[in-house]
């Protein structure tokens, strides 16, 4: 079997209520990129990422100039068992994890439709059925957080991120961390994330005031260095993310005691080969796990369901239910959240099917 044809869209995804996050950070609409491997055996594969502006250095635009680059190792080349030829693609092309990461994930649905097995089966195994979701509360009012938190709840929410820092008061921050907990009761995980934008004065002084609210802090700082001095202050369980991107900074997180839970993202590590092996260094390593993305639609959302559903659940904390926060869906046989959680599809490969006219027309075709 050989590549034949590879297809790019760009495609606008408009979130259900614009999400403020600190440092004025900002995800309302945001451009996602798809793409579709195509082989000679008529199968097709396909792929997703979908960068946030200003978050990470990974951009939508950004995927095609890296296609392009690496059309003479992806054409021609065999698509099934994912590894060998990501192996090439990165001799090729040294980092750009984000851009390769639909590339991988496409490669694993041709792979899986292939064998005729959905991807859980051979990312581990099914070990779970479904697992538990989070909601992501946009950093606006104290108050109407926690009407999000108790609408959230009412739907089998149980774990709640509060965004923090959009207005750079910490006491308003530590009222957000205080209103979603009384919202939501004693028992469902409340954690206050800053991405990176607090200092470390801030978030000690948040921490040490919210510690009776019982919360775990969320990557306050923008080092590992600065976010073990809030940990060692605060005495507070964190969760690492945008520092978490590869083998090397997993063991500095592990070491710095900054890693109680982990996001481990597709777009960062680059794809479900990666993220396969983060998974499995985690479980060595001992935090929970967050399985998600940046953002994104179907495609997205079924690659990590198929992660989390072949992880050891007693160290899975939640997947992430990208799809369902934005539009226009692009599969109709998408995974959909029930009773706050998320089951995988079961057909071969990712097990969905995205609608071509939804897509588009194509930006960029190599064959």
């Amino acid at each position: 079997m050989k590549i034949t044809r590879l297809t790019l869209w760009h495609l606008p995804l408009t979130s259900h209520e614009a999400y403020y996050m600190a440092d004025g950070k900002t995800c309302d609409t945001v451009e996602t990129a798809v793409i579709a491997v195509e082989t000679d055996a008529g199968l097709t594969g396909w792929g997703e990422v979908c960068p946030i502006p200003h978050y990470l250095p990974a951009y939508a635009r950004g995927v095609a100039p890296a296609l392009i680059e690496l059309a003479p190792v992806i054409l021609g080349a065999d698509p099934v068992g994912p590894e060998a030829l990501m192996a090439k693609v990165n001799d090729w092309l040294p980092g750009h994890r984000y851009a390769k990461s639909a590339l991988d994930i496409a490669l694993w649905d041709i792979t899986g439709k292939v064998a005729g097995l959905p991807l859980f089966a051979l990312l581990g195994g099914r070990r779970a059925a479904d697992m538990p979701l989070y909601h992501s509360i946009t950093c606006i009012a104290p108050e109407e957080m926690a009407r999000i938190a108790r609408d959230a709840q009412a739907q089998g929410i149980t774990q709640f991120q509060v965004k923090l820092g959009a207005d750079a008061n910490w006491e308003t921050d530590v009222a957000r961390l205080r209103l979603v907990r009384e919202a939501v009761g004693a028992g469902p995980l409340v954690y206050g994330d800053w991405n990176c934008g607090a200092t470390s004065l801030d978030a000690i002084r948040v921490g040490r005031t919210a510690a009776a609210f019982d919360v775990m802090l969320e990557q306050p700082c923008a080092t590992i260095e600065d976010c073990a001095r809030v940990k060692a202050a605060t005495n507070l369980p964190m969760k690492l993310d945008e520092n978490a991107h590869d083998t090397a900074s997993l063991l500095h997180g592990h070491r710095a005691g900054v890693m109680d839970a982990v996001a481990l993202k597709l777009s960062k590590f680059g794809g479900l080969s990666a993220m396969r092996a983060a998974r499995d260094l985690c479980l060595h390593l001992g935090p929970k796990m967050c399985i998600e993305d940046t953002w994104g639609s179907d495609i997205t959302t079924a690659a990590l369901s198929h992660l989390g559903a072949a992880t050891d659940p007693r160290r899975v904390l939640n997947v992430c239910d990208l799809s369902g926060y934005v539009s226009p869906r692009i599969a109709d046989d998408g995974p959909v959240r029930s009773a706050g959680r998320l089951a995988p599809p079961d057909c071969p490969g990712l097990g969905i099917t995205p609608d071509r006219d939804r897509l588009g027309q194509p930006d960029l075709i190599l064959e």
